[in-house]
């Protein structure tokens, strides 16, 4: 033992002390922001808290303009206004031109004709509305007995000599207890299967019409509209959703007994129409062909204002650009705000701007959409690799005061930016608690008042925080 020792003291001997006192120290963690882009990100969002710029944006779109449906005269003002207020904010504006769907909602009434019980000469109302995409029934109206479902496989399992002459009520209830829990989202992707698929479902099996219990939550009498399908090669047949209501009392009187109702919608499909994507560049300082979009979609369906589906979504990216113009701040890369026209039926902006990014995707650093309301936001979303989350914990500890936190992963953040998050693109989004929303998504209570001035200032802040963060970050994000 003692002879070791000697033999171990005398190596330490003979090594030079230069060499011990050169042992490699770690590596220092890489910077992800730099501290300068951290006290910026704290001024950004003071600011977007005490802005009432994307409220005002908001209310203009909403009551202003009003509803924005592809094609109308008030989605065009709106490309209009949208595009004289980037300018007004400093960024370098341009229209994207699109070739976009034309669908006229027209006139629609619903009653019940035939029902157990009925006094004579009597008739019940019941509150419908078309489909984004359906055709009219006959102008003197469709009547016919109704028959109700649930699901497919119900459906399937009739058979034609049950369905075929009769109008197929599907009555999938939207699960409130999932949207209580904060999960409205899920509730809503199990429903609208309903919704689109209906009248390709039902045709074959000789349906002459469809009704759909409304994809929504609300319990005040509204029907929920939205897009639905066609399949080449199957009979197109009218199809409207009915209210929560409605659908429940249709249920209750064919389980009674022979039902029938008289529908009437006028929708009318016209030729393909012009309309555009509003894009602003706020021009990067060191690496300006690097681009961070941000943005929401500039049309709505017509039944409510859009309020928050979705020019909220528009009015806070625009802000985000607006806020860092009024601080004076210089992002490294170029945040590009786009209002994107038709996302809710038929996708032309998001496709359009694809089709013009694609040759350059790799230029395209990361992609921010909002489009899930305007309420209390509690982190955010991100689609892409898993080692996305380190760049945004620094963020989320800046909106640690306003409860913004969270940060999860999924497949995607957003319909408009999808075909970029697909070829690669880092995607996010605000991350909302979905408890209300859909009790108003579609429907004719989707107006500014239902716009709480704090939440809007609260994802403001959240957006400015992340767009103007990613722009700044230091290290390229994987991808």
């Amino acid at each position: 033992m003692a002879m070791k020792f000697s033999i171990a003291l005398m190596i330490v001997m003979l090594v030079p002390t230069s060499a011990l006192l050169q042992q490699p120290s770690p590596a220092p963690t890489p910077v992800i922001y730099s501290e300068k882009t951290l006290q910026e990100l704290v001024e950004l969002r003071k600011a977007a808290l005490a802005s009432d710029y994307a409220y005002r944006q908001t209310g203009y779109l909403s009551n202003n303009i009003g509803p924005r449906l592809t094609g109308s005269a008030q989605a065009q003002r709106s490309v209009e206004y949208v595009a004289d207020e980037m300018r007004k904010a400093g960024l370098d504006v341009r229209l994207q031109k699109l070739s976009v769907p034309v669908w006229v909602r027209g006139q629609e009434t619903g009653e019940i004709v035939e029902f157990p019980g009925m006094a004579a000469g009597t008739t019940q109302k019941i509150v419908l509305t078309a489909l984004g995409g359906s055709i009219a029934t006959p102008t003197s109206g469709l009547t016919a007995e109704i028959i109700v479902v649930n699901t497919y496989d119900e459906l399937n399992g009739l058979g034609r000599d049950k369905v075929a002459g009769k109008i197929v009520l599907f009555n999938y209830k939207f699960d409130r207890e999932l949207q209580a829990s904060g999960f409205g989202g899920a509730a809503y992707g199990n429903a609208v299967q309903y919704r689109f698929g209906a009248a390709m479902a039902a045709a074959p099996l000789g349906a002459v019409g469809v009704l759909v219990r409304s994809a929504g939550g609300s319990q005040n009498r509204l029907a929920h509209t939205g897009t639905m399908g066609y399949a080449d090669g199957v009979t197109k047949i009218p199809a409207a959703a009915v209210s929560f209501e409605d659908a429940e009392i249709l249920a209750h009187l064919a389980s009674e007994g022979k039902t029938r109702v008289r529908v009437t919608i006028t929708p009318e499909t016209r030729p393909n129409g012009v309309s555009y994507n509003v894009i602003g560049d706020l021009k990067g300082s060191e690496r300006p062909d690097e681009i961070v979009v941000v943005g929401g979609h500039l049309d709505s369906w017509d039944l409510g204002t859009g309020a928050l589906d979705d020019a909220s979504g528009v009015a806070v990216s625009m802000q985000a650009a607006y806020l860092v113009k009024q601080l004076k701040l210089k992002p490294k890369r170029t945040i590009r705000v786009v209002a994107f026209m038709n996302e809710e039926n038929g996708g032309a902006g998001g496709a359009g701007y694809f089709a013009e990014a694609k040759g350059s995707i790799e230029k395209h650093f990361a992609a921010i959409e909002s489009d899930l309301g305007a309420s209390h936001p509690i982190g955010i979303l991100f689609a892409g690799k898993s080692d996305l989350q380190p760049f945004l914990t620094p963020l989320a500890k800046i909106l640690l005061s306003q409860g913004a936190t969270q940060i999860q992963s999924q497949g995607g953040v957003g319909a408009d930016i999808s075909l970029l998050t697909q070829a690669g693109v880092p995607s996010f989004a605000p991350w909302f608690s979905q408890q209300t929303y859909f009790n108003y998504h579609h429907t004719a209570a989707d107006t500014f008042d239902k716009i709480d001035p704090k939440e809007l200032s609260e994802l403001g802040a959240l957006m400015v925080v992340l767009t103007y963060g990613i722009a700044n970050v230091e290290r390229p994000l994987p991808r």
